[in-house]
């Protein structure tokens, strides 16, 4: 998926700081400033200071980070079961009704490990992908979310036959475990275009594998990958991907999936491998499912990216929030809550 490009909503106050001191260079956006690299070098330049401060303060680590520049977000790292490192965005409201675990698409490499680690907070983009973007619209329907790195073995970026690994869903149940831990309540799987083959992966594994399966409770499918076409780019880029999977996640083993599952789709998604117009098939598939509802969504502003990109209706650009409130109004009403 492309990096963002969208103007930021607003400053925190350490960054409006830094606006001020490179006001002839610098707006709040970047993207519009007269001289683009003078702007950027100017940011890069006042942001070093400011680390530099933050470390010679004695205070550096992610909360303290965090805590400095006003986010309310974090990132942690955990050991998977197969001995790698998986990191993920938390945000953790204070009383949470349900757990997210969102996946981006593309090769998911948000590079979170990363020194300095990134900004995470509600107005700061790590990515421009759909679900990372939405982050906070989730939190505010009072969801834990947990926004997933590739894992440390996968920094080039998780590939298709990686997201379709039993690896992938080790990574995954222990994400769910972890949030379980955190707060009793259902976690929920949810993909965006690629990120879809991983959700669909994780839901797998619960029933076939036993991974997690006491602690996933429910799938949803956006912009979901159903077609892989001879000659496409993802053809000439996972031959053998194509070959297996030609329908995409509708050629997975679905029909083992006993979770709720949600599939979103915009009418007017024009990337090639995630058309609205195979969300019936991609339901019929799901033939095990305790319940299976398909939403169908529309409008939205003028695209500002390539079709198979997050800033045009496969991103569910301009109805954002319309699509987040959507997938929360499934999640409540289908969520098992205990005694």
């Amino acid at each position: 998926m492309a990096r963002d490009r969208r103007r930021i909503p607003r400053l925190t106050r350490s960054a409006a700081l830094i606006a001020t001191a490179c006001k002839d260079r610098v707006t709040p956006s970047l993207q519009f400033a007269p001289d683009r690299k003078a702007a950027k070098d100017c940011w890069s330049h006042s942001m070093n200071r400011a680390f530099r401060l933050i470390v010679q303060l004695g205070i550096l680590s992610l909360a303290t980070w965090n805590i400095a520049f006003g986010e309310d977000a974090s990132i942690v790292s955990i050991t998977t079961p197969r001995g790698v490192q998986q990191s993920f965005i938390l945000i953790k409201p204070e009383h949470a009704i349900a757990s997210v675990i969102l996946f981006a698409g593309g090769g998911g490499n948000l590079r979170l490990s990363r020194t300095p680690p990134p900004q995470v907070g509600p107005y700061a983009f790590v990515a421009g992908n759909f679900l990372v973007r939405s982050r906070e619209k989730f939190a505010a329907h009072d969801f834990m979310v947990a926004v997933i790195d590739a894992p440390s073995d996968q920094q080039r970026g998780m590939s298709g036959s990686f997201r379709l690994s039993t690896e992938h869903a080790i990574d995954i149940g222990a994400i769910a475990d972890y949030l379980k831990r955190q707060a009793d309540v259902p976690v929920w799987l949810v993909g965006t275009s690629a990120g879809s083959w991983s959700a669909a992966r994780g839901a797998i594994a619960a029933g076939r594998d036993g991974i997690a399966a006491g602690s996933i409770d429910g799938l949803v499918l956006t912009s979901t990958v159903t077609r892989i076409a001879p000659g496409s780019s993802l053809a000439r880029r996972f031959p053998e991907f194509a070959r297996d999977y030609p329908d995409g996640v509708i050629s997975m083993a679905l029909p083992e999936i006993k979770l709720p599952t949600l599939i979103v789709s915009h009418e007017e998604d024009a990337c090639e491998f995630t058309p609205a117009a195979d969300a019936p098939a991609l339901a019929k598939r799901l033939t095990g499912a305790a319940r299976v509802a398909t939403v169908l969504l529309s409008g939205g502003d003028p695209p500002i990216s390539d079709p198979c990109e997050a800033y045009a209706a496969h991103g569910y650009y301009g109805i954002e929030e319309q699509a987040v409130d959507r997938i929360a109004e499934f999640i409540t009403a289908n969520s098992k809550r205990g005694p």
